[in-house]
């Protein structure tokens, strides 16, 4: 039997629901993922201007994790063909809606904690 409250909502969350939920935190949560999608909201477009937004990342770093965002769908890597040659990273509208998505979380983050860590 079920303790929440009918008008919940959690009643219908499945078991899949709940690990496709976990996979995505848990590629946001993976250190630097956060900080370069914020990256890309702010306009940065260039490696040099992830790099420059990021501070403490290295640059293979920032190249494994841009594999792994677009990998995920997160982030698209555009190829100009000019001379020198030009490489974008772009954020899809899938990662722009995952950030929308996670500011309510950001703003709860910046609330007071009503409890220390030691209650």
């Amino acid at each position: 039997m079920s303790s929440l409250p009918a008008e919940s909502g959690f009643e219908q969350i499945d078991d899949d629901v709940c690990r496709d939920f976990q996979g995505h935190l848990e590629i946001v949560g993976r250190r630097w993922n956060s900080a370069i999608l914020l990256a890309g909201m702010r306009g940065a477009t260039r490696f040099s201007e992830y790099r420059h937004m990021i501070r403490g990342i290295s640059d293979r770093l920032l190249t494994q994790r841009f594999k792994e965002l677009e990998a995920e769908g997160l982030i698209r890597r555009k190829v100009v063909p000019t001379t020198p040659v030009l490489v974008q990273y772009l954020l899809t509208e899938q990662g722009r809606e995952l950030m929308r998505l996670l500011q309510p979380l950001v703003s709860l983050g910046r609330k007071p904690r009503l409890h220390s860590v030691s209650d």
